[in-house]
């Protein structure tokens, strides 16, 4: 039996302690319930693959992309709207520029056609969050009880914990970890993440845990479900109690009923849920 535990996003940035920079209350306790599965029952495991969020300082998720008519950037939690952005509310920096990856538009253009793009069918609206899980920050590290549970589960497995690198492309979200929420066509890490794709296919169960439930989970197993094809979905087990929603902001989407909902129609499909504790028990 093939067995692939898949952490999603178990990022210090996320976790509910001081100093994180986009806490998600609960997310510690989770990381800490997956370290003790995988010290149980880390030797059943033939592989393990963690994403992580990994961001640039100036990115379109983050405040420093964008400025209103004072030059001042956005508050985190801010959302751009396409009329925002045609009304001149707010825009992105430089926007005349033409960066090399926009394929002649320049970043004005390209913005207001991103957004176009996200109103149109994207999974969330262009949010702007708090600088997080910058490349070669502490925020970007493995929570230290699991980083803990990944090193000694290496040892004694001799084997490498895969890391999946996602949102290095400061043009485009990157929630789920197979594919960026608009892909470019000149950047071919933002398309479809086949060779994860295929780790996943050739296990008979995958576990799923990590942060958040209302967005790098849900992302994530949603591109799976989409593209691994339908016979393969009854082998998901997500850990339910390893997962954690991000809070409503605001008067924005109410993120933790997506993630209840989101769960149950997972179930639907054939998905199982299950917790760190009941599994293999």
């Amino acid at each position: 039996m093939n067995i692939h535990l898949v952490v999603i996003d178990p990022q210090v940035d996320f976790m509910d302690q001081p100093g994180s920079a986009l806490p998600v209350s609960g997310a510690t306790a989770d990381m800490q319930r997956l370290a003790t599965m995988i010290q149980r029952t880390g030797h059943k495991f033939d592989g393990i693959s963690a994403t992580l969020d990994s961001h640039r300082t100036i990115d379109v998720g983050h405040p420093g992309m964008w400025v209103n008519e004072q030059g001042k950037n956005p508050s985190p939690f801010t959302i751009i709207t396409v009329d925002d952005l045609k009304a001149g509310i707010w825009r992105a920096r430089n926007y005349q520029a033409k960066p090399g990856l926009l394929g002649g538009k320049t970043l004005g253009q390209y913005m207001l056609g991103y957004a176009e793009k996200l109103a149109a069918g994207g999974q969330y609206p262009l949010m702007v969050w708090p600088e997080h899980c910058l490349i070669g920050s502490p925020g970007h590290a493995v929570q230290a009880d699991l980083l803990g549970a990944f090193q000694d589960w290496e040892r004694k497995e001799f084997a490498s914990v895969d890391y999946v690198v996602k949102g290095t492309n400061a043009f485009t979200e990157h929630y789920g970890a197979l594919l960026a929420e608009v892909p470019m066509a000149n950047d071919p890490a933002s398309g479809l993440n086949t060779a994860f794709l295929d780790v996943l296919a050739s296990a008979d169960i995958v576990l799923v845990g990590g942060e958040a439930s209302s967005h790098c989970v849900l992302s994530t197993v949603n591109q799976i479900a989409g593209n691994i094809g339908d016979e393969h979905i009854s082998k998901f087990h997500l850990l339910t109690d390893c997962m954690s929603p991000v809070g409503q902001v605001g008067n924005g989407p109410d993120f933790p009923a997506i993630a209840r909902q989101w769960q149950k129609n997972m179930e639907k499909r054939g998905m199982k849920l299950t917790t760190s504790v009941d599994f293999l028990a």
